[in-house]
């Protein structure tokens, strides 16, 4: 299994922006399609945004225009650009690679606040 490390969450005021990382051990990283999720108190975890080996994206509606997802294959690492936030966003967001054979590793979370 890829060992996930997520980084780059905290408090910020509505309508700001974060990126989040997330760095993943192994090298065949390039291979594994990798997602962020979230999840907030009391609520089910939810796909944000996904990036594929060849670099296709899809993105839930909720964030669609606002966030962006991308893959530096050299460094081994994940992003997650997030503009115009919302307090909606709210929530731990968790870094997910899946091998070719579907098997799934899970970062630890990175808590993300906006409040003003």
């Amino acid at each position: 299994q890829v060992q996930l490390v997520e980084s780059g969450g905290g408090l910020v005021q509505p309508g700001g922006s974060l990126r989040l990382s997330c760095a993943a051990s192994g090298s065949i990283f390039r291979m594994y399609v990798m997602s962020w999720y979230r999840q907030a108190p009391g609520r089910e975890r939810e796909l944000v945004a996904a990036i594929g080996s060849g670099s296709s994206t899809n993105y839930a509606d909720s964030v669609k225009d606002r966030f962006t997802i991308s893959r530096d294959n050299a460094k081994n690492t994940v992003y997650l650009q997030m503009n115009s936030l919302k307090p909606e966003d709210t929530a731990v967001y968790y870094c997910k690679a899946t091998s070719i054979t579907g098997s799934a590793s899970w970062g630890q979370g990175t808590q993300v606040t906006i409040s003003s």
